[in-house]
Parts: C-alpha cells; structure tokens; sequence
C-alpha cells in the first residue's frame, strides 16, 4: 500500500481522476445517460397520459381553468421521455383520445356515441403520431445536443416544433381537417392571449409548448446549480408574460345591431317553415327607435332565402324600414342550381346586395366524405346528412354603406387562414354568424365565444359573434366584451364597435410562422435521428 501511494504514475492517475477539470466531464456522460431512461414505469406513464387529457380539456371552457391546459401538455412531455415507439404510440394515443372525448363529448347529445368516438379516436391517433416524433426527439437527443445548453437551448423549440405540425396537419387534413382543441385556443382568458395578435393562433401553442418543453429541461439537467435553475425558468416565464399587447388603434365605430332569436334551429327540430324567420325579425322590430347601422342575424337566421320567397323578402323589407334602412345581414341556405351553399346575404334596399358562402363546411354534417364508403359502415347516420353543401369561393367581405366587414359562418372562425383573409380583404369588423343549436346546454358554444375572442385580439377587430341560441358577443379588439346575450335567451345586441384597419402581425405573418415552427421541429427530428452515439470520455492513462 505505501509503495504504491509512492508510485508516481498512480498518484498522477488518481489526480486525474478527481481533478475538478475531469469530473464535470464524468458528470455530463452520466447526465445525458440519464435521458435516454423513462422517467415512469409504462403502467403509471399510461395513466399519468389519461390524466393529462382530463387536465388538458379542463382549460377549455366551460371550466376554462387555463393553466391546466399548459400542466397536461408537461405530464405528457415528461410520459415521452425515454419511451419506445410503440410506448409512445400508447401514451399519446391515450392522451389524446382522452381529451378530446372530453372535450368534443358534446357531440353525442344528437348524434349518439358513434360519430364521438369515432372523431375523438382518430384525433387521438393524430395525438399518437406527435407523440412518437416527440419520443424519438427525446431518446436521441443526448446525441444530436451533447451539452446541457445545446439541450436548453434547442431542444425545447423542437419539441414546441413538432408539437404545432400535429396541430395544423390535423387542422386541414383530411377532408378539410378539425381545427378545434389547439393549446392556444384554451388560453382565450390568460396572460397570454396578447400574444396571439404577434405571433397568432399556431404561434401561441408554438410558444406556450416550447415554455413548458423548456421548464421540463430545466428540471432535467441536474448539473444546473438550483439558483441557475430558478433564475432560468423565471427569465423564460418573464419573457413569455412581458410581450406587451398589440394596441390595436381604432379608426371610427359603427353602430351594429345583433339579434339572437333563440330558435330551435337544430338539425332535428320540429318547425314550420318561416319560424326562424320570424324569431329573428320578432326581435329586431324592438330596436325600433336605435338607428343602427346595420344588424346582423346569426347562420340560419331565416329558414327561408329572401332571393326565392317573396315573403321572407317582405319581411326583411319591413324591419329595414323599421330601422331606418339599416342593412341586414342574414344567414340563410341558398339552392343555386343543383348546388347547395350555406351562405350569408348582404339584404338592402329590397334586394340582395353581396353575399358570402361558406368556406369551411364541416365534414359529417354539412358535407359527407366518401359517402358509399361510410354508408357501408354506419348507414342511418350517414342519412342524416341529407345534402352536401358546395365549398364557398366568393370573397370574404360586405361593403356596407362604406364599413367593411369581414364574414365568418360557424366553423370558418376555426380556420386560420380564412380569418387571416378578411382582414387582408381590408375587414374594419369581423361578422361571425353560428347557429349552435345542436349542441343544446353543452360546452360547445363557449368553446367557440373563446376561440372568437382569440380572433379579436389576433386580427385587431371588434367581432360580433352571433348565435341562434347563444351564447353571443360582442368583443373588442382587445379581448374584452362590450355587449353579451346569455344562451338560450331571445335579446339583442347594440353598441358603437369600434373599427380598425391596422393589421397586426400575426395578420400578415402568421402562417409564415407556423411553417417556420414546424419546420424547425422536422429539422431537428432530422437531425436528431441522424446523430451517431456519443463515445464515452475514458481519461488518458
């Protein structure tokens, strides 16, 4: 023993061994083989993934606790890690089933349990897909990103990366895609919806994952000293939270009516034909007196198209005249030909003056995709859409007496692109006209005020979200709401909204930087799949 604590060359070994130069080193090996490990057992990973639904949904009205949103994207980030394909297949495909049959459960209240499960399955295998990029990212990145800073620093980015290409492949593909339940779209009452109007709806969830991809590295790297730690999650959610809000500047107001006639509008209901109708124009007679510059009727407004009925063309007539000539915007469904169009009609001076149809039908309910093929499988759900409407092509504006406005119906407002388009139409408000009818006292309705109001603060528009049955808005271009009708009420709506035509950022480059983020995230999937094995440091001899 004393001999060789004499021997030189051992004492040099051992020096080497536990010189302050070489253990930093021996630590970071040991660091970045931690990573390829899962953090869980598979058994509690799935039911931790179940969790991380429920918590998901739970920031989406009707709860809208919104934070919950942002702790359910975490535990499925932290279910990835280290995981298999085929275990990340399962955890994602139980997340994302799980969310969305609780988010989308509204669906069954007309429909049954078939179109629900069979939606919320097959976005789950969406969630699935996402997942196992996310899962590959993870387990190889101790090698596309050796140090703890390329991690931090890169890492989360592509995680935010492939997390927003699920969302917008999802978004449009196939059959016009299901756009609805993006992480952005639960953040409409949060700090963080101001962001929106820079970097829109995509850019959000891209910045609200990388922020929660980011806190879950940070909480990895062990090497970093707990007041690095805490200093470096705090900048990053400072950073997040100072973005100031888009000012939105308003040039001038109109004055715009709304009326929600709270009419069983439904796909099943019972009515003669010419109830709609008369709900509506029941409750615009009462603004007798207001003046309005124009009023605006929900999607299905009329039941009867005032360009083929005499009578619904009277009727409009009279409360035009009633309100002093104010134009009226109404929903209605126009035959033209052996085409059928869900549109909205621009009615003024005894006669249609412009109309809009609508971009987006949903697929199932408006449209029916390969309909022989799914008639084999579900026939007499398959009957229930008794007519495919024509995808609309027209421009998304009215001129109205001079005021330009912009024209969503129902699912339009989910489209990015569509909304985009009417401000770049030159839109000064957006007109969103639902009828949510269907979906009765479900969540279905605040899920969609929510996403109007995300639309408001994105574009830098007042919108005048109108429902046959509620629940209807008025927001401005800030977020916040000038006038409301509660569901399932009859009222109206009359304000002086405020106008503008400045666009904000996100109207002009938000869809540059949804590709941008997406993008990066197939790049650093590309990169960490291609990164060959790390060669473990052996100190020299």
């Amino acid at each position: 023993m004393t001999t060789l604590a004499r021997d030189p060359s051992v004492r040099r070994r051992s020096a080497t061994l536990s010189s302050p130069a070489r253990r930093p080193r021996l630590d970071e090996s040991l660091d970045r083989a931690r990573f390829v490990r899962p953090v869980m057992p598979l058994w509690l990973a799935v039911l931790a993934a179940a969790a991380a639904g429920v918590a998901l949904d739970a920031g989406f009205p009707d709860k809208g606790w919104w934070p919950f949103t942002l702790v359910g994207v975490a535990v499925v980030l932290v279910a990835l890690i280290g995981r298999s394909w085929w275990q990340a297949l399962l955890i994602g495909f139980v997340a994302g089933a799980v969310f969305w049959g609780v988010d989308i459960f509204w669906l069954t209240l007309y429909l049954g349990p078939v179109p629900w499960l069979g939606l919320a399955g097959f976005m789950g295998l969406y969630f699935a897909a996402g997942s196992l990029l996310i899962a590959l990212v993870y387990r190889r990145a101790d090698r596309a990103w050796p140090s703890r800073w390329g991690r931090l620093g890169v890492l989360p980015l592509v995680i935010a990366g492939l997390w927003i290409l699920r969302e917008g492949v999802s978004a449009v593909w196939p059959w016009g895609g299901f756009s609805w339940g993006r992480v952005a779209m639960s953040q409409s009452e949060s700090p963080t919806s101001d962001l929106v109007a820079w970097v829109g709806i995509s850019g959000l969830s891209f910045v609200l994952v990388w922020l929660v991809a980011f806190l879950v590295q940070v909480a990895r790297e062990s090497q970093l000293r707990p007041g690095i730690r805490v200093l470096t999650a705090g900048i990053a959610m400072a950073a997040v939270l100072a973005v100031p809000a888009w000012p939105a500047p308003a040039q001038g107001t109109s004055r715009i009516a709304a009326v929600q006639g709270n009419s069983d509008a439904g796909l099943f209901s019972q009515h003669s034909p010419g109830d709609i109708l008369s709900d509506h124009v029941a409750g615009s007679l009462t603004l007798a007196g207001q003046d309005p510059d124009m009023v605006v009727w929900p999607e299905n407004g009329s039941d009867l198209d005032p360009a083929r009925y005499p009578y619904a063309a009277a009727a409009l007539d009279e409360v035009s005249a009633t309100l002093g000539g104010a134009p009226i915007i109404a929903g209605t469904i126009q035959v033209r030909g052996d085409k059928v169009y869900n549109t909205s009609l621009l009615w003024q001076d005894g006669r249609v003056q412009d109309f809009y149809d609508k971009r987006h039908p949903v697929p199932f309910a408006e449209w029916m995709p390969a309909r022989d093929f799914f008639h084999a499988l579900a026939p007499d759900l398959v009957d229930l859409v008794t007519r495919d409407y024509e995808f609309g092509s027209t421009d998304m504006t009215f001129d109205v007496n001079g005021i330009i406005a912009g024209i969503s119906i129902c699912f339009d407002i989910t489209d990015d692109a569509v909304m985009r388009e009417t401000t770049l139409e030159g839109a000064q408000v957006l007109l969103s006209q639902t009828n949510n009818a269907d979906f009765g006292r479900t969540d279905e309705n605040l899920q969609q005020l929510a996403i109007a109001r995300l639309r408001a603060i994105e574009l830098g528009r007042s919108v005048v979200n109108i429902s046959t049955v509620g629940t209807s808005a008025i927001i401005a271009p800030d977020g916040s709401t000038i006038e409301e009708i509660p569901a399932y009420q009859p009222g109206t709506m009359l304000a002086d909204v405020p106008l503008s035509t400045t666009l904000t950022p996100a109207s002009v480059v938000g869809g540059q930087l949804e590709w941008l983020g997406a993008g990066f995230g197939l790049l650093g999937l590309a990169v960490a799949l291609t990164a060959r094995p790390l060669r473990p440091r052996h100190p020299r001899g």
